[in-house]
């Protein structure tokens, strides 16, 4: 079994936390540090990222999806929870709720996708990294990440540095197999077939996976909701207290 690092705060309901491609648990310091008021917060580094395993060979996302089933039922005993996925983990999200439904009480799917009409942004990056490492792409990464406004404050800027410099410490073959994996989805069928409550939090100036995305995923998924936040990519870094409260109404909604 791959090995995850995983961390655990709080006591309430679970909630887990799943992060973005090429960064780490710690992306959800100041998301984790509020819930686990009121609830039993599990974050956890994918394979390849992180403290938790690197797996050699193809990856799928469904993988992921697997290792995340896996440690809900380790870490949860049974109880089912809110899983909350942001990009790569709002991808890990989408399969989880198909294959998995009895170990979720509702699914939210942050700065996220469904699928890519074009890889060939994906293909680039990976070959890049397989040339010239991790390094090579982070300054790119990390500029989509979080609006110009928000990196140019003095919390910003120490945000932009820490996800700079976990992304530069990511395994580069893992980097490159995760990035292929992220390319390779397709839930618009068995978005279809998701029957677990659904939030989906859209970044109003999110450059990588613009509003159209989230709205794609809204009208597929049955019953689907809508939030967006004025932010980039990495929302919960960037807007913390507001992505909390949008977890926070939509839980209490139901």
């Amino acid at each position: 079994m791959t090995r995850l690092n995983v961390v655990r705060e709080g006591q309430g309901p679970f909630v887990v936390l799943s992060h973005a491609l090429g960064c780490d648990l710690h992306m959800w310091d100041a998301v984790a540090a509020q819930l686990a008021r009121a609830h039993t917060v599990l974050r956890y580094d994918h394979r390849n990222h992180g403290a938790s395993d690197v797996v050699p060979g193809a990856l799928r996302i469904e993988t992921l999806a697997q290792d995340a089933a896996e440690l809900i039922q380790r870490e949860a005993g049974g109880e089912p929870v809110h899983f909350v996925g942001l990009s790569m983990g709002g991808m890990t999200a989408q399969a989880l709720a198909v294959r998995h439904p009895e170990l979720l009480k509702t699914v939210v799917i942050a700065n996220s996708a469904a699928h890519y009409p074009d890889q060939a942004p994906w293909r680039a990056r990976a070959e890049t990294v397989n040339a010239k490492g991790v390094a090579a792409v982070a300054p790119g990464a990390v500029a989509r990440w979080l609006t110009p406004a928000f990196a140019a404050t003095p919390e910003g800027a120490v945000a932009a540095m820490a996800l700079h410099d976990t992304l530069v410490r990511t395994n580069a073959q893992g980097y490159i197999e995760s990035c292929n994996a992220v390319a390779a989805i397709d839930f618009r069928e068995s978005n279809h077939r998701v029957a677990v409550p659904t939030l989906v939090i859209g970044g109003l100036q999110d450059e990588a996976t613009p509003m159209a995305m989230s709205e794609a995923m809204v009208s597929a998924i049955p019953g689907a909701r809508l939030a967006t936040i004025d932010a980039a990519h990495i929302s919960a870094v960037e807007r913390p207290v507001e992505f909390t409260q949008l977890l926070i109404d939509f839980w209490r909604s139901l």
